[in-house]
């Protein structure tokens, strides 16, 4: 087979059973839950309290193997994306192989935060499309719940645990189910969100990423679409990183995809940083908001400051 691309035959995701409301948040730190949906539009978030970042990825890429109908042994590359991983070494990849059993696949895992999921995605899609890989897992996973303080209000209402995942293969078709990523950084703005050696909790400067996302990313989401070949009226669905309600809104507003659903997940997972859109990407194919074969727009942004995107075609 003459490889032209790659195409997703698999999505999975996970998440932890502990439900944290806005209610629940009251009770610890001066919040209430009008004060929290006005301005992030988050409802609920998930909280890992026995799971690791290993497991949930593990979680997440075993329900996108069995989707996929691969096994392990057809895999031969896994990338997973988190920045909340507390190891150094082994990386998370690695462990989500050996707890999946596959043998010998390129193992590497990816940080750059927010845009993480969309990061790999490219990363193993580029890895197929060279030849060094034939089938890979693509994982987003992120434990935000362990660098969350709990008393700071304006921080802990926004952040949930979770993962997603997809399975990619190469492809000879025309038409490849991963577009050309369009992506790229931000580095004098990398210090606007940060989790720091000396200061373990995720800070951030709110309004500053707010402006950046509502008024830069619009044209750049819509450059992945040009550089796939689909028109904007074409794309079923719009998944963005899910960060907050207004920020997602605003881009979707300037996109333009008259016909796009808008992944809006944070209401019910709040931000999920590198998990939220393969999360969101799987929970609505698993719905039926979105069919075999509908281009979906998927494009992450976030702490770095980075963004990345692509059109995938929904397996």
């Amino acid at each position: 087979m003459t490889v032209t691309g790659t195409h997703v035959i698999g999505l999975g995701h996970y998440q932890p059973e502990k439900v944290l409301t806005n209610e629940d948040l009251a009770k610890i730190v001066d919040t209430n839950d009008e004060w929290i949906t006005s301005r992030v539009g988050i409802k609920e978030r998930r909280i890992a309290e026995k799971e690791t970042v290993a497991d949930m990825a593990t979680y997440a890429a075993q329900k996108a193997l069995t989707a996929s109908g691969r096994t392990a042994a057809d895999i031969d590359m896994v990338v997973v994306a988190t920045c909340t991983a507390v190891d150094r070494v082994p990386n998370i990849a690695c462990r989500v192989a050996d707890q999946l059993n596959i043998e010998a696949p390129g193992a590497l895992d990816v940080n750059t935060a927010c845009s993480g999921f969309t990061h790999a995605l490219a990363t193993a899609d580029h890895a197929i499309r060279a030849g060094a890989a034939t089938t890979a897992i693509v994982v987003g996973v992120e434990k935000l719940s362990d660098f969350t303080d709990w008393t700071e209000r304006s921080t802990c209402v926004l952040f949930g645990d979770g993962a997603g995942a997809a399975v990619i293969t190469a492809t000879d078709d025309d038409k490849p189910g991963v577009g050309p990523v369009v992506w790229g950084s931000v580095p004098k703005m990398s210090d606007v969100v940060r989790i720091e050696a000396t200061h373990p909790y995720v800070s951030q400067e709110g309004q500053t990423v707010f402006r950046w996302a509502i008024t830069s990313l619009a044209p750049l989401a819509r450059k992945a679409a040009e550089r796939a070949g689909v028109d904007m009226d074409d794309i079923t669905a719009f998944v963005a990183h899910q960060a907050n309600l207004r920020i997602i809104e605003g881009i979707a507003k300037k996109l333009k995809a008259p016909n796009a659903i808008i992944a809006s997940d944070v209401v019910e997972s709040g931000n999920t940083s590198a998990a939220s859109v393969p999360l969101a990407l799987s929970k609505l194919a698993e719905s039926g908001q979105i069919k075999t074969g509908d281009p979906v727009l998927l494009f992450g942004f976030g702490g770095g400051l980075t963004y990345a995107g692509q059109v995938i075609h929904c397996p």
